[in-house]
């Protein structure tokens, strides 16, 4: 008995120390790293499969270290300090190594890990993804998967219908240790807003819409898209009956065609993936929201809805004032806003009366007697935080008031002016008159002659000589 025991005490200091399992997916570079031990001179030994099999490498506190070449281990293995590096394992490689550290042996079991998506090429939402992680290993770690927002889901092997929000990384985490990320494309239209998309009465007015990148037209046509159009609802309406086809894509020629004139320009060309409409200017009758929708021939539909609010100035009385008179400006998007938004008046320069403002969410301003020094350019913009979402202009015509002494002045003035200009048609007809009368004398100045004009009457019993005579009178 006293033999038997002094035969197992070796065994069991020569393997002291816990299991340690590394696992890695095929072509990864591992690292085992043995315990840290506290010893200025010590020898290490990295062996495969047996405390005593196939010497892998070795190394000493005198700097001594020698990897082995032969196969499947050629150019694999390095050692740095009591660590053993292992590049771009292979199925082969996998099993358990030993690292003796003195009279310690230390085993660490490097366990294959299978990790794959299915399918690879991107989804549309809505379509099925399969998850799988799995290790060749009898002991089953604790294995799950984390979602793009971090959500724990399932175990080894998960199934999901998938959503715009599942695009992005996945993570596979075996023992809370090795974590593998796999990427999942799902492909759709760009993702809606949070906030609605404001613009103004003075703003290029743009409803988005697109295809996001990295996926083109091209592989949305591989999914068999079936039917693209635009559909409006306006704010004022409400109910399925409210809408309003803009436009149907044909998906032969790819040109669209407009169902409901708004004065709306899609883009040019859906090849590019972009599918937005567009105008100069926004109008106050463009609130609502607009539905970009696709149509697939599986049954599943894409829709995109963008709420258009629009940014307006309104002037009471008008555009146009005289000095002296009361101005009232509101600027609002028709209902109140969010809290973290805020409406702020740009004035002109010159423009120096503070006026009241009565209501943040429409920005309401009075000014009880306006000048000319406010004329000019009004800027109502809509911030959040520090960055502007939108703004809109108005133009401020401001005419001095006309008094009555300046009325009687003007009329005087008209007066002298009407006086003068009947002096001189007097007097240019006077002339006139003067010319013409001497004119008629010197026609009548004319020279005078006495012509004699002789002939005889020759049916006369007695023939009888007559004469006429002119004759010339002055020089």
């Amino acid at each position: 008995m006293e033999k038997f025991v002094l035969i197992l005490l070796p065994a069991l200091i020569s393997t002291s120390g816990a299991k340690k399992s590394v696992y890695a997916q095929v072509g990864e570079d591992v690292v085992l790293k043995p315990p840290v031990i506290d010893s200025s001179n010590r020898y290490v030994y990295w062996t495969f499969q047996k405390e005593d099999g196939l010497e892998l490498a070795w190394s000493n506190h005198l700097g001594g270290k020698k990897v082995a070449e032969v196969e499947p281990w050629k150019d694999k293995l390095t050692m740095s300090g009591d660590s053993l590096f292992i590049k771009k394992v292979q199925p082969e490689n996998f099993g358990t190594f030993f690292c003796k550290i003195q009279s310690e042996i230390h085993s660490i079991e490097l366990i294959k890990l299978d990790v794959s998506v299915s399918p690879a090429h991107p989804l549309l939402p809505g379509e099925s993804l399969s998850l799988s992680c799995t290790v060749d290993s009898p002991k089953k770690p604790a294995i799950h998967w984390l979602n793009p927002r971090r959500e724990k889901k399932g175990q080894g092997t998960v199934a999901v219908r998938v959503t715009s929000q599942d695009n992005g990384m996945w993570t596979c985490v075996v023992a809370e240790e090795k974590q593998v990320e796999m990427p999942v494309k799902v492909t759709g239209l760009s993702p809606t807003p949070v906030l609605p998309h404001y613009t103004s009465t003075s703003s290029r007015f743009a409803v988005p819409c697109s295809i996001p990148p990295p996926f083109t037209w091209e592989q949305i046509k591989t999914k068999g898209v079936q039917e693209v159009h635009w559909q409006f609802f306006p704010a004022t309406s409400s109910g399925l009956n409210s809408a309003q086809r803009l436009f149907s894509l044909s998906l032969d020629s790819l040109s669209w065609k407009e169902d409901q004139p708004r004065d709306l320009r899609p883009a040019s060309d859906p090849k590019t993936g972009n599918l937005e409409l567009t105008r100069k200017l926004g109008r106050v009758d463009d609130r609502g929201d607009y539905v970009c929708t696709m149509k697939f021939k599986n049954g599943l539909t894409l829709n995109r809805t963008v709420h258009v609010e629009v940014l307006q100035i309104a002037s009471s009385p008008g555009p146009h004032l005289l000095t002296g008179q009361q101005l009232n400006l509101t600027c609002s998007v028709g209902q109140p806003l969010p809290s973290d938004l805020q409406l702020q008046w740009n004035r002109p320069k010159r423009s120096a009366q503070p006026g009241q403002n009565s209501d943040q969410h429409t920005a309401r301003l009075t000014i009880p007697e306006v000048s000319t020094d406010d004329g000019g350019l009004w800027v109502c913009g809509l911030w959040q935080g520090e960055k502007q979402l939108t703004s809109a202009v108005i133009t401020l015509t401001i005419d001095p008031k006309v008094s009555v002494w300046t009325l009687v002045m003007a009329c005087s003035a008209a007066a002298v002016v009407i006086l003068l200009l009947l002096i001189l048609a007097l007097v240019l007809h006077r002339r006139r008159r003067r010319k013409m009368r001497h004119l008629r004398h010197q026609l009548c100045r004319c020279k005078k002659y006495v012509l004699t004009i002789s002939w005889t009457d020759e049916m006369a019993p007695n023939a009888h000589l007559h004469s006429l005579t002119l004759i010339r009178v002055g020089n």
